[in-house]
């Protein structure tokens, strides 16, 4: 599948992207399942692996997150998982299948002590074969060099939601500093995997500044994940939906989310990530009729619960789906050399 360049814009207006959601829904769906088909192999999804190799402990606030000390969600805090064993976890998840390692440290930023053992696990992985995909916080420039010089293919940051909601779900961050990290990553050489979490408790508004954001950054993320919140107790917005569960996003304006994301951004690999388990067979087909075409396979994330592989075998078979075979689209159109 050759990418078509010429259909890339960064010059989206709010109002253009806000029209995009008020389409009628067959009509969005057919013009997102038109985009993805141009640039990506319509019936292949990239099957991805995530493991949390540092879990809990972490100083932010974010509201949706178990790993918070502000959380009170019993999830322990834990050290830097040992090399060997993250090694392990990685050629389990290549014999299963996988084609992507994504690492995830509950971290505000990594200490530069932490390095020399997140380039080692870098180095390994990726002399299995796999892309490595590492999210650990902000990173400053230095660090960001660091995991280019040893090999890293994404660095995950998240923006999580539109600029003007940010500070209802997290105040420990500015938005800015997530916007500098992606450009410490850009700046080093590696790809960017950014996108956010929807369902919140946020309004239509802020999901078209979620995407206008990502729409028109300088050069779009190469991966871009569609999350949608899973609740946790303990958390302040888990326990805000359990008292006010009418703000939970439903499912086709789920959709519609992805649909939009991949109308705007039409070479990024759009990731159906966290909130999947819970997703019916029909809603999760929708998705990837909208250009959905990345998951992340096993029965855990980083703390939440997953669809399983069974399931999504299952579901593969039903909708005559396959995992993704070669080299991504995205390949072609890398400035960096191939080094989430």
């Amino acid at each position: 599948m050759t990418p078509n360049p010429s259909q890339i814009r960064t010059d989206w207006t709010r109002d253009e992207i806000a029209a995009l959601f008020e389409l009628p829904f067959t009509e969005l769906l057919f013009q997102a399942a038109s985009v993805h088909r141009a640039n990506h192999p319509p019936e292949q999804v990239q099957l991805c692996t995530l493991l949390s190799i540092k879990t809990g402990g972490c100083p932010e606030d974010c509201g949706y997150c178990s790993q918070s000390v502000k959380a009170d969600s019993g999830v322990a805090a834990t050290k830097l998982m040992d090399v060997q064993a993250v090694l392990q976890s990685a050629a389990q998840a290549k014999d299963h299948g996988s084609q992507r390692f994504c690492m995830g440290a509950a971290w505000r930023n990594p200490k530069d002590r932490d390095m020399p053992a997140i380039v080692e696990i870098v180095k390994g992985v990726r002399a299995m074969g796999l892309e490595t995909c590492m999210t650990l916080g902000m990173l400053t420039p230095r660090q960001a060099d660091m995991l280019k010089e040893a090999g890293l293919d994404y660095y995950n940051h998240n923006i999580d939601t539109g600029p003007e909601y940010y500070e209802r779900v997290i105040t420990s961050r500015k938005y800015e500093d997530r916007l500098d990290t992606l450009q410490n990553v850009r700046e080093a050489g590696i790809n960017v995997c950014s996108g956010g979490i929807v369902g919140m408790g946020e309004t239509r508004a802020d999901r078209v500044g979620f995407v206008h954001t990502l729409a028109t950054l300088e050069r779009h993320p190469e991966s871009v994940p569609v999350n949608a919140l899973v609740p946790v107790k303990g958390t302040v917005l888990g326990d805000m939906l359990a008292d006010t569960p009418l703000a939970k996003i439903d499912d086709i304006e789920f959709v519609r989310t992805v649909a939009v994301a991949r109308i705007c951004m039409p070479l990024s690999m759009v990731r159906l990530s966290a909130g999947r388990e819970s997703m019916s067979e029909a809603t999760q087909a929708l998705c990837f009729l909208a250009g959905a075409n990345s998951i992340f396979t096993g029965d855990k994330l980083l703390t939440a619960a997953n669809a399983g592989d069974e399931s999504d075998g299952a579901l593969f078979a039903k909708l005559g789906l396959t995992p993704l075979q070669g080299e991504e689209p995205m390949r072609a159109c890398k400035v960096s050399e191939p080094a989430e």
